[in-house]
């Protein structure tokens, strides 16, 4: 049997090969369009049980089918995946184009809606049918058939796009790498880099230290590395990747602006001005500008703290270094130095009091302590052999959710972390579907016998990573469209995950899941105190980092037209001129990797990480006011917000947890952006 029509439990992913793919999916399709046609050939009036749950569960077979291949194109791509995945990804666009645009469909959407039967539907069943009837809108289904087709082709193209946006990323982020052969040109950098990176030459039959684009490899050398040239030298190649100073083929430049472009054609069809507006329109935010406005307020509260930590920064490096003016290639190295002196730590020296099997136990005994669940290992085919699956317990043993954890960078992954869906929580005729969750990481892997150690940086990505798979994992709902992250806004999606970052600053979590890598020894209150007070270190360059993101993002979809006078480049430098104080050099192509938003879920939604971290540094607040361990408030913090998915308005959820709606304040003190008197 093709493993990939086995939906009988977990996916088997030791069995799955790129021959499956085609023949799977073109089965799955075809069974989907024959169901959809028996659906719509019943002239009765909709019920749930008889249309809506036939095509849930049609769409829900080909949805899984279809996220194991692309989670394997993710973190197992190869040529012959890749291929068949971007031959059959134009299939799969069409078909769901199709069905947002079939009005067959939406009629019985609307007849369901409009019967006695819907007024007794529980809350989630509700809310499935009105976000079915908007999907419906916003996927052109009252379109005329002319453009209708122009629609489906815009959609294709997009699918198209996105996936070369992604592979020539892969592409470039591998296609570089640097041989040094002489050790003294490596001087400040740790160890443990060194050895990585003499592993790496020896598997690649070189004598030498062998260092890449990946982060593993590249973030040492800018924070860490005393050679001035060699820091140069890496941040201009990972800088110009998949730009015009590679290889013509990995050029991203005509796709972003035939992107944008194409965007703005869709937003223009469905009736909207901008594709920022459509974007926003399945959205917490009500307008572009709303979010134009929250991100320059937001700047003009972080500017003075940012302008302050530059300059701070620029007279260390003069009087340290003798550096007359600061390049981009210096601001980590700087920054790493600055913070050894004033706190007298480093990040380096931290890391050996993060190994890996410290840190999973401990963070798995605040999901214990939080929530009354355990944490188990647990036994599940596996696509690399360093991957780890575990099961989620209730406080009775009962099987509460699943996940894989895929920690380690490799050539055939791509950058990044994320959380994503393998299974989905929901009641089906044989019981109940325990969900399954996909967690990634891209960190170093353990070298010399010893377990991986990680920075506290990447030990608060892991917590964000599992928050968004505790999301997933812990709902409660028992219709798929609503159940787990289904359906929840996606600038409230962040609030689970930036929420779980809060605990990687608490002594009382961290005292259980540190240990040092050599001597065994707790993190010491001393080495945590200097945490601490360094945690806001530099705050202000960083929140402006990521506003500059978000408002290039969102300027770019609303009032901005691709292929008209200005460059997506040039629109870049205008954000930068009003809010940015750090100006990379005019060589960066930082839109050229900016996956999440041409490759990703986040075009014209990259602010949901600010919006999100406002949410959840005031749902955090809560577990500050009264014991940041208290299961009370985590009992709490799991039925408002974790189990009710996207059954309602984050909004709503959000005040049925706190009390109130939201305030900034809360994210402005967590930032250390508020001056203190």
């Amino acid at each position: 049997m093709n493993p990939l029509l086995d939906f009988s439990g977990l996916p088997r992913f030791a069995e799955i090969r790129s021959e499956h793919v085609a023949p799977a999916i073109e089965q799955l399709l075809g069974e989907n369009r024959a169901w959809i046609e028996r659906l719509l050939a019943d002239t009765s009036v909709a019920t749930w049980d008889d249309f809506v749950q036939p095509l849930t569960d049609a769409n829900e077979h080909l949805s899984r089918a279809w996220g194991q291949v692309g989670h394997l194109n993710a973190v197992m791509n190869s040529p012959e995946l890749r291929e068949v995945y971007n031959a059959t990804l134009p299939k799969i666009t069409q078909y769901y184009a199709e069905l947002g645009q079939n009005i067959a469909l939406f009629d019985k959407f609307k007849s369901l809606c409009n019967s006695p039967e819907f007024g007794s539907f529980s809350v989630a069943r509700k809310k499935i049918i009105e976000n079915e009837l908007r999907d419906f809108r916003l996927g052109g289904a009252e379109l005329p058939d002319a453009q209708k087709v122009r629609y489906l082709e815009i959609q294709e193209r997009l699918a198209e796009l996105s996936s070369r946006f992604s592979d020539n990323l892969l592409d470039a982020t591998n296609g570089y790498t640097l041989l040094i052969e002489n050790k003294d040109e490596l001087s400040g950098l740790p160890d443990d880099v060194l050895q990585a990176a003499q592993e790496a030459a020896q598997a690649a039959d070189k004598t030498g230290w062998l260092f890449t684009l990946k982060a593993p490899s590249y973030m040492p050398v800018m924070q860490y590395a005393d050679n001035r040239a060699l820091r140069e030298k890496m941040y201009c190649a990972h800088g110009t990747r998949a730009s015009e100073f590679g290889k013509p083929e990995w050029d991203n430049t005509p796709l972003m602006d035939e992107i944008v472009k194409l965007r703005g054609e869709e937003a223009s069809l469905l009736g909207f001005s901008s594709y920022g507006e459509l974007s926003l329109a399945s959205k917490m935010a009500d307008s572009p500008q709303q979010v134009i406005e929250f991100m320059r307020e937001l700047a003009q509260r972080a500017r003075p703290f940012a302008e302050r930590d530059l300059a701070e920064l620029s007279e260390f490096a003069r009087a340290e270094f003798g550096l007359a003016e600061l390049q981009a290639w210096d601001i980590s190295y700087a920054c790493e130095k600055l913070r050894e002196k004033r706190y007298v730590f480093s990040e380096q020296e931290v890391k050996q009091y993060f190994p890996e099997d410290a840190v999973l136990p401990g963070m798995f005994k605040l999901v214990g302590t939080l929530y009354g669940l355990a944490v188990r290992p647990a036994q599940a085919p596996v696509w690399h052999e360093t991957v780890r699956f575990f099961d989620i317990l209730d406080a009775n043993g009962s099987l509460v959710g699943q996940f894989y954890l895929d920690l380690y960078a490799r050539n055939s992954k791509r950058g990044g972390a994320w959380m994503d869906d393998a299974i989905t929580r929901r009641r089906t005729a044989s019981g109940m579907q325990t969900p399954v969750a996909y967690l990634n990481c891209n960190f170093s892997a353990p070298i010399g016998g010893k377990p991986a150690t990680f920075t506290h940086d990447e030990v608060i990505t892991l917590f964000h990573e599992f928050g968004h798979g505790l999301h997933h994992l812990l709902t409660q709902v028992e219709d798929l469209g609503v159940s787990g992250i289904n359906g929840v806004e996606w600038d409230a999606v962040e609030l689970p995950s930036q929420f779980m970052e809060n605990f990687c600053w608490e002594w009382g979590v961290l005292q259980d899941m540190t240990r040092h890598v050599d001597t065994g020894k707790k993190l010491p209150r001393a080495l945590f105190d200097k945490m601490l007070a360094a945690k806001n270190f530099q705050s202000g360059l960083q929140t402006l980092r990521q506003i500059e993101f978000s408002l290039f993002d969102m300027l770019m979809h609303s009032n901005f037209e691709a292929g008209g006078g200005k460059t997506i480049l040039q629109l870049l430098d205008e954000v930068r001129a009003e809010v940015a104080v750090l100006i990379p050099p005019a060589f960066h192509r930082f839109p050229h990797s900016f996956s999440h938003i041409f490759a990703g879920g986040y075009a014209a939604g990259y602010y949901s990480y600010k919006w999100a971290e406002v949410l959840s540094a005031d749902a955090y607040s809560l577990f500050e006011e009264n014991g940041v361990l208290n299961p009370d408030v985590g009992a709490r913090f799991r039925s408002e917000i974790l189990a009710i998915g996207g059954s309602r308005d984050a909004m709503q959820s959000f005040a049925a947890f706190r009390g109130r709606e939201p305030s900034i304040d809360a994210l402005l003190r967590h930032n250390g952006l508020l001056e203190t008197p």
